[in-house]
């Protein structure tokens, strides 16, 4: 294991590095970005509900522009870095615990002619690798989970947030009332223990100078993304063969049923949270 990396990350790592997931999340769960979408529609595509997610995150935040720096936390593929770079001109840094991914990610940059404004930086987000308040925006989505030191992650975000500085992301959250043992089916899927809540992240913000400007809990396109991800799976099964093993698609099936479950029930959450950093 990575001296740099604690076992839960490393985990991670090792799983989004394996060629199953790769092929998996690239092909199927939207390549470009691979978070949980905004939905119009019940059916409405992956990749265009994917996108709105970005559009509406970028919108919380004022002065967006070629003046403002980036971190993206769990940069994945790097749809959101490219969405912000390609559009509003920020320079971004793509920090991803995936090197395969992060491959990818280069090289669309590379393709889009973006790699000048898109640093993609191998590394763990509880040990970012960049100064004391070196960026305007801390952006992340669905990442932070797959941290077993969640505060460290926003202790990090606040580090390395100027004064006035925001920190925006999203993530699968338990509710804060969740019984214990209830959502072991989902955990078990990624490899977890838990799951952050709304309470404890506003917690953790608070502890490392982070006031909260809006959270937007909407738990419904949490169900409704992972209802078309598995639809999806299955309608491109046979077209995934020698990409992926029937091993790994027949426990995506089931564990992305328990997902949606656990969001019906109430006790999974998912939202937009927005934090600011007090200026001097």
């Amino acid at each position: 294991m990575s001296e740099t990396y604690t076992a839960v990350v490393e985990t991670a790592r090792t799983y989004y590095n394996s060629e199953d997931a790769d092929n998996f999340y690239f092909h199927v769960w939207g390549g470009e970005d691979i978070h949980i979408g905004i939905y119009d529609t019940a059916d409405e595509a992956i990749a265009d509900a994917s996108r709105r997610t970005v559009e509406r995150m970028a919108a919380l935040v004022p002065g967006l522009g070629p003046e403002t720096r980036v971190l993206d936390m769990g940069a994945g593929y790097g749809g959101a870095a490219r969405w912000l770079a390609g559009k509003l001109g920020c320079r971004i840094t793509a920090l991803n615990l995936s090197e395969r991914e992060n491959a990818r990610h280069r090289e669309m940059n590379r393709t889009q002619g973006l790699d000048h404004l898109i640093e993609v930086v191998d590394g763990s987000f509880e040990n970012v690798p960049s100064p004391d308040g070196n960026y305007d925006l801390v952006w992340s989505q669905d990442a932070i989970l797959h941290s077993g030191r969640r505060e460290q992650v926003i202790a990090e975000a606040a580090r390395v947030l100027r004064p006035g500085g925001r920190l925006v992301f999203t993530d699968p959250m338990q509710a804060d009332n969740c019984p214990s043992g209830v959502l072991e089916p989902v955990l078990a899927r990624i490899h977890l223990d838990s799951l952050g809540s709304i309470g404890a992240y506003r917690a953790a913000a608070a502890g490392h100078g982070l006031a909260p400007v809006e959270v937007l809990e909407m738990t419904e396109n949490l169900v409704t993304h992972y209802k078309r991800v598995r639809e999806d799976l299955i309608r491109k099964r046979e077209s995934l063969a020698g990409k992926v093993s029937d091993a790994y698609v027949d426990r995506m099936i089931t564990g992305l049923g328990h997902w949606v479950d656990a969001g019906a029930s109430g006790y999974l959450r998912w939202g937009i949270l927005h934090f600011k950093k007090a200026s001097d």
